[in-house]
């Protein structure tokens, strides 16, 4: 992931709670808003509450329902991935520093 030609906007990222991205990245590995709850030692609707606020934010669905299982779409796809590799960075940061 490379920095360059970005420009940071701590006002943009002031409003969104870290914790909801890892959220995110839970239910798109679980594809499952329990599952990602069981994993994340929440309740099922603290788990809805994120997604709704993350649709809010992100301005799309993010995961559809079919049957008992959540599919990502095509945008929710791309924010994973980004978003696996930035959080795994913060890990790695605050493993060595912290």
């Amino acid at each position: 992931m490379s920095t360059e030609n970005y420009d940071f906007d701590p006002a943009r990222l002031r409003c969104l709670d870290l914790n909801k991205l890892v959220v995110f990245v839970a239910v798109h590995r679980a594809r499952s808003a329990s599952a990602a709850a069981r994993m994340l030692g929440v309740t099922q609707p603290a788990i809805s509450n994120t997604l709704s606020d993350l649709r809010l934010f992100f301005g799309d669905e993010l995961f559809v329902r079919r049957g008992n299982r959540l599919h990502a779409t095509t945008q929710a796809n791309a924010i994973a991935a980004l978003l696996e590799r930035s959080l795994h960075l913060l890990e790695e940061t605050f493993n060595r520093f912290a």
